[in-house]
């Protein structure tokens, strides 16, 4: 593998810029800023209860038939058949059949714990730790392992009756003596000789599962729909599902005769939509203790919309008390909308989904990345329970990932990119509006905009009143924000470097360190890179140093669960193709201390490949490294191996 090269920065290639027409200045403070317009807002978004089930079955039918087309519905996960269904009745037959923690004085190491984006909603990985005891979910196993001893105390197979458990993947919440562990199962659809098959969306699987002595199943949970994301707040672990209505659309039964065009197929389409219940809405779900069973459906009382919906999706939140012996029915809440981003603070959740403004298309969807607005939904979860809608809203453009969006001092921070990316008129910009709750509704306070004409957001990063922002396209603008006046945020520096970064992580004293690409001057990647930078001054962002390898690429670009950072020693761990690579920051400069790689090698169908390895913890003075393959003990200040720990 080629090693990594450190280059400080010179002083020619940092470039302060002024907000005035972007051109380059030296150094200096930052003028007043030039036009920081931004896209309007859009209609406010409300929940709305429906007053019974059939008004519930009529809305969803006229929202999903204004939304269907001759293939079904753009983007969705529907079932294509060659027989027109009424809705829920077969998948029915197939659901029958960055901080770091520390333990009680006398009761263990300081270890790390997850890199979660805010404190006290703990975020669902693939390992988790204590500081006595590492649980793992690799492989569809559940492990616990001994650090003190290095040895697997405890081992739990998670398919159950999964009929292709590899198609798994499984997540975990740790609490007390207590895993909720989270899997995603791929649902078969029924099989027919003459259809096009989509994924139907599959089901979310939970277990419950007991780690005083051998790990044991407490219970188990189904329901209709593929997980988005979960948090664990207190007691609480709320899972948020996004299910489709599981129809099943008509198409030609010669394969691909024209029956009547695109106006005949959406009208066939538009008959099954009619026809359907509301089970095919209504997500069912299944949970058991032991021997019991007990199936359900979230009722009509439990379901919302906002103002418009498409009927399309569907999200269900649900609540589980994880000190609690059985799951229970999962106290579920519904809402008749979309949404792929998950947002959540000890107090509040908050479900986004960058989706088109459908305002005036019927029957047909063609948007542009001009149409895109993002809607929010803001619960409380501040008490045990299921949680309670608090308002919703709607911003121009789309997130980037949950780290756009922050909760500070009463207000709600959301940085969007608007217009189009990949065109070639590149009319894409971005903003960070602040939002705040009047009512039922999330309401603008303030925007700065025209951040990144012709680029798109990175990554963001909200430290109290100070935001930082990356755009890219050829060249990284970093761009630092004062939100300490809601009413009023401004752009108070901005530094161009090549490449970008995809993830940032505050460090103490003032510096920001960023994981991402470096490029050229034409913007293509030239290998990983993590850059050092001083943002002590608004003003004046600089970049101290950067650490580049050549053609690499690390996972923690757009999963910061896989970034490893500790305050104490200056450690950053972070995967670099199939290793971890030791990084050491002290000061203004960033050291290499090495390579972790984990032994062994796998098929991937047509050669052998090494394992990579995913995460990385500390538990008191020892580096621990997780991969399919299993778990290496190592001395984080050399990179020295001290244990392996075979799982295959």
């Amino acid at each position: 593998m080629t090693r990594g090269t450190k280059a400080a920065v010179a002083g020619s290639t940092l470039v302060v810029l002024t907000l005035l027409a972007g051109s380059m200045a030296a150094p200096a403070p930052a003028p007043a800023p030039a036009d920081r317009s931004a896209p309007p807002m859009v209609p406010v978004a409300s929940l709305v209860a429906f007053d019974s089930c059939t008004d519930a079955l009529a809305e969803l039918r006229a929202a999903a038939a204004a939304a269907v087309g001759p293939y079904g519905f753009d983007g969705g996960a529907v079932l294509f058949g060659d027989r027109a269904a009424v809705g829920a009745e077969s998948a029915a037959r197939t659901f029958a059949a960055a901080p770091s923690g520390a333990m009680p004085e006398d009761a263990g190491p300081e270890y790390s714990t997850t890199n979660n984006h805010e404190a006290g909603a703990d975020e669902p990985d693939l390992v988790k730790t204590d500081g006595r005891r590492i649980v793992t979910v690799t492989g569809g196993v559940l492990r616990v392992v001994d650090p003190a001893t290095r040895r697997v105390t405890g081992k739990l197979e998670l398919a159950g009756d999964d009929p292709v458990p590899g198609w798994a993947e499984y997540r975990l919440l740790l609490l007390g003596d207590r895993a909720l562990i989270l899997g995603a199962e791929m649902m078969s659809g029924p099989a027919v000789s003459r259809a096009w098959t989509r994924p139907s969306g599959g089901a979310t699987r939970l277990v419950l599962v007991d780690l005083t002595g051998r790990p044991r199943v407490l219970g188990t949970y189904r329901i209709q729909g593929s997980t988005i994301d979960a948090r664990l707040t207190g007691d609480t672990a709320r899972v948020v599902v996004r299910s489709m209505p599981r129809l099943e659309f008509p198409i030609d039964k010669d394969g691909g005769g024209d029956q009547g065009g695109d106006r005949a197929r959406t009208g066939r389409n538009r008959a099954v939509i009619g026809r359907a219940g509301i089970g095919a809405w209504l997500p069912e779900y299944e949970w058991t203790t032991g021997n019991e069973r007990h199936t359900g459906r979230v009722g009509c009382d439990r379901l919302s919309r906002p103002d418009r919906m498409t009927g399309t999706s569907m999200l269900t939140v649900l609540s589980f008390d994880l000190t609690a012996d059985r799951f229970g029915d999962g106290d579920p809440v519904s809402v008749a909308a979309d949404a792929s981003t998950v947002y959540g603070t000890a107090t509040s959740l908050y479900l986004a989904g960058q989706r088109p403004d459908r305002a005036g298309i019927a029957g047909r969807w063609q948007p542009t990345m001009e149409d895109q607005v993002t809607e929010i939904f803001q619960f409380d979860i501040g008490s045990p329970g299921h949680p309670r809608y608090l308002a919703a809203g709607q911003v121009p453009g789309w997130l980037i990932n949950q780290y756009a969006l922050s909760e500070w001092a009463g207000h709600l921070r959301v940085a969007t990119t608007s217009g189009d990316v990949w065109g070639e008129g590149r009319t894409s910009e971005s903003s960070v509006r602040i939002l705040r709750r009047e009512g039922g509704s999330l309401l603008p306070t303030g925007v700065v905009g025209g951040l990144g004409r012709g680029e798109r957001i990175y990554s963001v990063r909200y430290l109290g009143p100070v935001a930082y922002v990356v755009t890219f396209r050829q060249t990284d603008p970093l761009y630092s924000l004062d939100l300490t006046d809601p009413a009023a945020p401004r752009v108070t520096g901005e530094l161009k470097i090549t490449g970008y970064s995809g993830y940032l992580h505050p460090l103490p004293d003032g510096r920001l360190l960023g994981v991402g690409q470096e490029a050229d001057r034409q913007g293509r990647p030239k290998g990983v890179q993590v850059s050092l930078f001083d943002v002590r001054d608004p003003a004046r962002p600089n970049r101290l140093d950067q650490w580049h390898q050549p053609g690499a690429w690390s996972s923690a670009e757009h999963d910061p669960h896989a970034f490893l950072y500790r305050p104490e020693s200056g450690l950053v761990a972070l995967p670099v193709e199939v290793g971890i690579q030791l990084l050491r920051v002290d000061g203004d400069t960033i050291s290499e201390i090495g390579e972790v790689t984990h032994p062994g090698k796998r098929s991937d169908g047509w050669r052998m490949a090494v394992w990579p390895v995913q995460r990385s913890l500390v538990i008191g003075d020892v580096l621990w490294t997780i991969s399919e393959a299993g778990l290496l003990a190592t001395d984080p200040a050399t990179a020295r191996r001290l244990n392996w720990i075979a799982t295959t």
